[in-house]
């Protein structure tokens, strides 16, 4: 048995993990109902925290019990236990990326891609060691490439706002963001491809399909009929992936027939080009498309609630630098302590990521704050990463956005507890660990991405929308041009 923190937590009193699983079935959909529609994920994990007085837990997580027939995990809810998810000597990953639910193999062409295997497995190895190899080799193009495809974003921003006064920002970003990967990772525009301007639509569609059954449409109690409709309909049966044969076969094709560089970098590490092209697939639609939807839009919304105080600092900072190294560069970057610390900020109060899974190898004492709890062998492990990076006992006013948080040397001491990227800020992506090969990528978009627009404008207002799974909707009800450079 082996402890999940050092000796400096040994005399924490072991106490039996709280909560349960109610009766075998039931207490399932209870819980699914629970989190879906009478609570929501963060009500219902609060109101269980508050309940057993702990942040570790038992409870049920959906989609179980028709296609997920062991919805069974112990919730990790602190910066404490949190850690234990990213330490592969006692947790494995084998086939969780989606929690207790995996989405058929028909969708990804019969492969487990590199995001269900466990660092133990061979392929896992070839795969991750391909892909950061491919981002390394794409470094120099990140900056210009990526320029170019923000002022075609900030063009249609401003158009929107001179002609109707506003303009709904998820969509535009989402859009021009998708093509900057694209042709980041491919090599070509998808508008160069068959894909021409349907890329990103197919993409969303593919993915959704997947992960279909960990979702709903949010519906009220009050209207608990369609609920219970929609619950059964969502819940019951997977989608087939069948259903999503062509829209499959049109992504690998516009992959296949463009990324010619990236599948000659594959072999390099021993894997086939089907095999290398349905795993960039992956890549481009669920870790790059579909987390940088959700990351360019929150730090929109923290950075716009902020207010013209933050914009004014943020602006100085920028064009200082800018002028100072002549341009924006790798090395500009560097110099921009409050823009770093704004991106981690964002990337603590508002993870992309909600949830991490894992299964116990042996059994393990997990930590929290207060006391250390026995897992057993094969238990699933899952934590809720709003929680953990926004514990009060490790960053105060958790709750509130502090732009200088992470400056200076009291500042960087906290890094080590931004978990957005499934591993510790402080640490970096490898072949023998699960941490996001992107993470450094994604950072260096926001940062750039920061950068360019306050070198264009020095101040914006915002309204929010309702959140949705793809995080918080943006309308942008104002923008000031820069008044100097």
């Amino acid at each position: 048995m082996s402890s999940s923190s050092g000796s400096a937590d040994a005399d924490l009193p072991l106490k039996p993990i709280p909560g349960g699983y109610g009766l075998p079935f039931i207490g399932a959909v209870c819980d699914r109902f629970d989190f879906f529609y009478l609570q929501g994920s963060d009500d219902f994990f609060r109101s269980r925290m508050l309940k057993y007085k702990s942040t570790v837990f038992r409870t049920n997580m959906p989609p179980g019990p028709f296609i997920s027939p062991n919805s069974r995990v112990i919730a990790l809810l602190d910066a404490a236990s949190f850690p234990v998810l990213f330490d592969n000597s006692k947790v494995e990953k084998r086939d969780v990326f989606t929690g207790t639910f995996k989405p058929s193999a028909g969708f990804t062409n019969g492969y487990r891609v590199c995001n269900y295997l466990d660092p133990s497995e061979p392929k896992h190895d070839q795969i991750k060691s391909f892909l950061l190899a491919l981002i390394a080799s794409r470094k120099d193009q990140v900056i210009p490439l990526l320029r170019n495809y923000l002022t075609e974003l900030f063009i249609k921003v401003e158009d929107e706002v001179s002609g109707h006064g506003k303009v709904y920002f998820n969509p535009i970003s989402q859009n021009e963001l998708f093509n900057f990967l694209f042709h980041l990772y491919c090599g070509k525009a998808p508008v160069q491809t068959k894909l021409k301007s349907d890329g990103l639509k197919l993409f969303q569609l593919w993915v959704f399909a997947q992960v279909l059954p960990l979702g709903s449409l949010g519906l009220p109690w009050y209207l608990f009929p369609l609920s219970v409709l929609e619950d059964l309909l969502l819940h019951t049966l997977p989608l087939p992936s069948f259903l999503l044969k062509w829209d499959l076969n049109k992504l690998y094709n516009a992959v296949e027939t463009s990324a010619t560089e990236a599948f000659d970098l594959a072999s390099t590490f021993g894997l086939s080009k089907d095999e290398a092209c349905m795993n960039l697939l992956f890549v481009l639609g669920f870790n790059s498309c579909n987390g940088m939807k959700i990351v360019i839009p929150t730090l929109m919304k923290w950075v716009g609630l902020a207010g013209k105080t933050l914009h004014q600092k943020i602006a100085d900072e920028v064009r200082s630098v800018v002028k100072e190294e002549g341009g924006v560069t790798l090395k500009a970057m560097e110099k921009m302590p409050l823009v770093k610390s704004v991106v981690w900020e964002s990337l603590r109060i508002e993870p992309p990521v909600a949830y991490q899974y894992a299964k116990a190898k042996e059994d393990i004492v997990v930590r929290s704050h207060d006391a250390a709890f026995l897992v057993k062998k094969g238990e699933t492990l899952l934590g809720f990463q709003p929680f953990a990076t926004k514990d009060e006992k490790v960053f105060k006013d958790a709750e509130r956005f502090v732009e200088d948080r992470f400056m200076g040397e009291e500042g960087e001491k906290l890094l080590r507890y931004v978990y957005w990227s499934n591993g510790r800020e402080t640490e970096e992506p490898a072949a023998a660990n699960k941490q996001c090969a992107g993470k450094n990528l994604v950072e260096l978009v926001l940062r750039i991405f920061t950068a360019e627009f306050f070198l264009r404008y020095d101040s914006f207002t915002i309204k929010l929308g309702k959140p949705t799974l793809q995080g918080p909707t943006v309308t942008i009800t104002s923008l000031v041009k820069a008044s100097t450079l």
